[in-house]
C-alpha cells in the first residue's frame, strides 16, 4: 500500500533533524564563550584561535567528507558523524580539567577538542546536498536544501535560551554533558529509517519514485555534471559559488560565533536577555530560507536556472548589506536587533539558491561538489582570530559592519555564474 504520506518528506524531515541536532552541538560553545573566557582568563583574540580551530578542520575536511560520503553513502555516512558528535561533545565539557592549571593548557586542550569537531563536523551539509539530489526531483532541490538550511538555523536558535538556562543553571560543562545525547540518538534514528537511494527502500512506491527520479540517470542519480573528482575541481562555476560562498559566510560566522556576546558586551543585555534575543535571527532565518527555497525553484524553471539561482542570492545579499550597517549604526538597541535579525534572515534567503546551484554544478557528484563550495564558504572561519582583533583594538562598530564589504563582495561573484549550460563539465 502507498503511503500517505510521501516517504521523500518524511526523509526530509530526518535530515531537518540531524541539521537542528548538527547545529546545536557544534556551536553551544560560543553560547559558552563568556563562562568559558572567565573561568580561564581568555581574551577574545584567544578564544578566537580556539574558535579558529573547528573552522579550520571543517573546511579542510569539506572535499575529503564530501568524497567519502559519495563512496560510502549517505545512510552510513551521516550515522557514523552523528555519534562522534556526541563524544566529542561529552569530550569538550571534560578535557579542559586536566590542563585547568594554565591558561595555555585549556586553551591547547580546547582547541584540540574543537578541530575534531570540525573534521567530524564536515561532512554533514555535503552528504545531505548529495541526499536531497538524490530524494528530490530538480525542481524541488532548492526547496530541499533550504529546509536543511531552517533545521540548521533553528538548532542555532535554541542555542541562546536552552544553553545559557543549562548554564545558568548547571554550569558550562553539563550543558555540553546534557546535550551530547542527542549525537546517539540521531544517529540511531537516522540508521534505522533512512537509505541511499529512494528505489533501494522498500516503502517507496512506483509513482514517487517516478516523480523523484524525473530528470535523474538511469541508476536514479542526478544526470549531467562533471563524471570525477578532477572534473568537479575544475569547474569554474564551483570556485565562484566557494569565492561567494566565503563572503557571505563572512556575515554567517559572525552571528553564530559572535552575536552574542556582542549583545552582552556592546547592547549591554543580560546573559538571559542575550540568549533569547540571539534566538531571533535564527528563527527568521529558518523561515527566510524555506522562503528563498521555494522562490528559487520557481524562478528556476520559470527563467532559468541560472538567473533562477543568481536573482534570489542578489535580492539577499544586497540588504545582507544595508540592514548590517543600519543595525550597527542604530542608537537602540533593540532597533538594532530588529535590523540585524532581519539582516541575518536575508543571509539565509539565499541558501537554496546557494546549495541548488551547486547540486546543477556537481550533478552525479553532488556532495563532492558541494563539499568545495562549503570549503570556500567555511575558509572564512579562520578569520575568527581576526574578528577577535577587530573586537579588542576597533570596537564592536568596526568588526561588525566589515560584513557589509563581504556581502556586497558576495553579490559581485554572483553576476559571474552560469548554469544553464551544465552539461558540459568543464563549464
Amino acid at each position: 500500500m502507498q503511503p500517505a504520506f510521501p516517504i521523500r518528506y518524511r526523509m526530509l524531515g530526518l535530515l531537518f533533524g540531524l541539521s537542528f541536532v548538527n547545529y546545536l552541538l557544534r556551536n553551544n560553545f560560543s553560547v559558552a564563550q563568556p563562562a568559558v573566557s572567565d573561568e580561564f582568563s581568555l581574551t577574545a583574540t584567544e578564544f578566537g584561535w580556539i574558535l579558529a580551530s573547528f573552522n579550520v578542520a571543517y573546511a579542510l575536511f569539506q572535499i575529503p567528507g564530501g568524497a567519502w560520503t559519495d563512496r560510502r553513502g549517505v545512510r552510513y555516512a551521516l550515522a557514523i558523524i552523528s555519534v562522534t558528535w556526541g563524544v566529542l561533545t561529552l569530550l569538550t565539557g571534560f578535557v579542559p580539567s586536566l590542563f585547568a592549571a594554565s591558561t595555555t593548557g585549556a586553551l591547547v586542550a580546547l582547541a584540540a577538542v574543537r578541530f575534531l569537531m570540525g573534521v567530524t563536523h564536515a561532512p554533514m551539509f555535503t552528504g545531505a546536498c548529495g541526499a536531497i539530489a538524490n530524494w528530490f526531483p530538480r525542481s524541488a532541490w532548492a526547496f530541499g536544501n533550504a529546509s536543511l538550511t531552517a533545521g540548521l538555523t533553528l538548532g542555532q536558535a535554541a542555542l541562546g535560551p536552552l544553553v545559557t538556562w543549562l548554564i545558568i543553571q548547571y554550569g558550562w560543562r553539563a550543558s555540553f554533558y546534557l546535550l551530547a545525547p542527542l549525537g546517539f540518538i540521531g544517529a540511531a534514528v537516522w540508521w534505522v529509517f533512512v537509505r541511499d537511494k529512494p528505489r533501494e527502500h522498500p516503502k517507496v512506491g512506483a509513482g514517487e519514485l517516478a516523480l523523484i527520479e524525473s530528470g535523474h540517470d538511469v541508476s536514479g542519480a542526478p544526470a549531467a555534471g562533471p563524471a570525477s573528482l578532477g572534473a568537479v575541481l575544475r569547474q569554474r562555476n564551483l570556485m565562484l559559488l566557494a569565492a561567494a560562498y566565503f563572503s557571505m559566510n563572512y556575515v554567517f560566522y559572525m552571528y553564530a560565533q559572535w552575536l552574542y556576546v556582542y549583545l552582552v558586551q556592546a547592547r549591554g543585555f543580560t546573559l538571559l536577555e542575550s540568549g533569547w534575543l540571539y534566538a531571533l535571527p535564527f528563527m527568521v532565518g529558518a523561515l527566510l530560507a524555506v522562503v528563498g527555497g521555494l522562490v528559487c525553484d520557481a524562478l528556476c524553471r520559470r527563467i532559468g536556472v541560472t538567473w533562477g539561482c543568481r536573482l534570489p542570492a542578489l535580492t539577499g545579499l544586497i540588504l545582507v548589506a544595508v540592514l548590517l550597517l543600519a543595525g550597527v549604526y542604530a542608537n537602540s538597541a533593540f532597533t538594532a536587533v530588529a535590523l540585524l535579525t532581519l539582516c541575518f534572515g536575508f543571509t539565509q534567503f539565499t541558501e537554496g539558491a546557494f546549495w541548488s546551484a551547486s547540486t546543477y554544478a556537481g550533478g552525479s557528484q553532488t556532495a563532492t561538489a558541494g563539499g568545495i563550495m562549503n570549503t570556500g564558504g567555511n575558509l572564512v572561519g579562520v578569520l575568527a582570530p581576526a574578528m577577535g582583533w577587530l573586537v579588542d583594538d576597533f570596537g564592536w562598530l568596526v568588526a561588525f559592519a566589515s560584513g557589509s564589504f563581504f556581502a556586497v563582495l558576495s553579490a559581485v561573484l554572483w553576476l559571474f555564474v552560469r548554469l544553464d549550460d551544465q552539461s558540459s563539465a568543464g563549464a
